[in-house]
């Protein structure tokens, strides 16, 4: 069990939310999500599988910032402080920030909800001396949420697709438009959003894929994709993190 300490609502619909768990020990790697359990009767069957957006074991407490869409997610932010939530986790496999070195450069892509699991992994990369530069879509301004968190970071790019704030357009066309040089990306967002950046991004990318999940740790076969070898992956127990070049983005299941 976790326990509430704090709601705050952020942008249209997005809410950050706060809890303290022993958990928080083995939440080691950005990227990783837990899976809450709504309720204690039977009207929301399914947990719901929600992104690890900042690590602080000091405090033994966490983040998660979502969006509150559907039944589930809006009975979610109405829960008060103090309140206890059932929380499985951390589940999946995170970002390896081991894979550049000190002194490189990590370009982080968001898109919309996306956008959360990148914050640890920018914190975890400045810590072990890596760069990261920031391209955060958005469809409007209303939407815009943690910002100022990422420019204290690094560069950050917030892109919006009628330019009611910063770049005017998608995050492919701002990387292309700002000429920005980097060593390695790593994103997450929807699956157009991932696709066109493979297909644009000729070097190394590693991308978390956002999909409606059942169990949380790859029993029911309910979240799968096909890597470029034909294989099933199950992404909520093989990722939700993959590198770019092992999928093919277009046989979804």
């Amino acid at each position: 069990m976790a326990k509430i300490i704090s709601q705050e609502r952020l942008a249209r619909d997005i809410y950050l939310l706060t809890l303290q768990s022993t958990q928080v020990a083995n939440m080691l790697q950005p990227g990783q999500f837990v899976n809450i359990r709504i309720g204690q009767g039977t009207e929301f069957m399914l947990r719901r599988p929600l992104s690890i957006c900042q690590i602080m074991p000091e405090k033994e407490q966490f983040t998660i910032i979502y969006r509150a869409q559907g039944a589930g997610t809006k009975a979610l932010a109405a829960l008060a402080p103090h309140s206890e939530l059932d929380v499985l986790g951390p589940l999946g496999k995170g970002f390896d920030i081991s894979s550049l070195e000190v002194g490189q450069t990590a370009l982080l892509v968001g898109g919309g909800i996306g956008v959360p699991p990148l914050y640890e992994l920018a914190l975890q990369f400045a810590q072990r001396g890596v760069k990261t530069i920031h391209v955060l879509g958005f469809a409007t301004k209303e939407d815009v949420f943690y910002a100022d968190k990422f420019a204290a970071l690094g560069q950050t790019i917030i892109c919006t697709v009628d330019g009611s704030q910063g770049f005017k357009g998608f995050v492919t066309q701002a990387i292309k438009e700002f000429k920005l040089d980097y060593d390695a990306y790593y994103a997450c967002g929807s699956t157009a959003m991932l696709a066109a950046l493979a297909q644009q991004e000729t070097k190394p990318g590693y991308v978390s894929l956002e999909e409606r999940m059942a169990c949380g740790v790859g029993a029911c076969y309910a979240c799968v994709c096909k890597d470029v070898h034909g294989q099933t992956k199950r992404i909520c127990y093989d990722g939700p993190v993959f590198n770019a070049k092992d999928l093919t983005f277009n046989n979804y299941e």
